[in-house]
C-alpha cells in the first residue's frame, strides 16, 4: 500500500478511536486491534502528527498514582473524519472502475 495512503488511513483510524470519548495510548491500540495492527511507536508518531495538525489535544491526568496522557478529538479532527468519508466514496468508485473487467467476466 502506498505509504501516504497508509499514513492517512492510520490518522483517521486513530481519530475515529477517540471520536466518542477521550482515550490514552494503550486503550487506542486495544480498540484498533480488531481492525488494524498498530505498534506503540507507530501510534505515538501518529498522535504527535495529529497534535501538531491540531486534530487532537492532549491532557495529562493522574490515574492510579501515575500520570497518563489522554487524547481528545478537536473540531479539526472531526472535520478530517468527514473529509475522509467523502474521499472514500471516490476511492470506492476508482476501485470499481479498476475491477470492472473482472466483474463483467466473473
Amino acid at each position: 500500500m502506498d505509504i501516504q495512503m497508509k499514513r492517512g488511513l492510520l490518522d483517521v483510524c486513530v481519530l475515529a478511536a477517540i471520536k466518542s470519548e477521550a482515550s490514552y495510548g494503550y486503550q487506542i491500540i486495544k480498540d484498533l486491534k480488531p481492525y488494524i495492527e498498530l505498534s506503540e511507536s507507530t501510534l505515538y508518531t501518529v498522535l504527535k502528527r495529529l497534535e501538531a495538525a491540531e486534530m487532537l489535544s492532549v491532557r495529562t491526568i493522574e490515574h492510579g498514582g501515575r500520570l497518563r496522557k489522554y487524547y481528545y478529538i478537536t473540531e479539526t479532527g472531526l472535520k478530517r473524519i468527514e473529509a475522509f468519508k467523502r474521499e472514500w466514496e471516490e476511492i470506492i468508485a476508482i476501485y470499481s472502475f479498476v475491477n470492472r473487467e473482472e466483474a463483467q467476466n466473473g
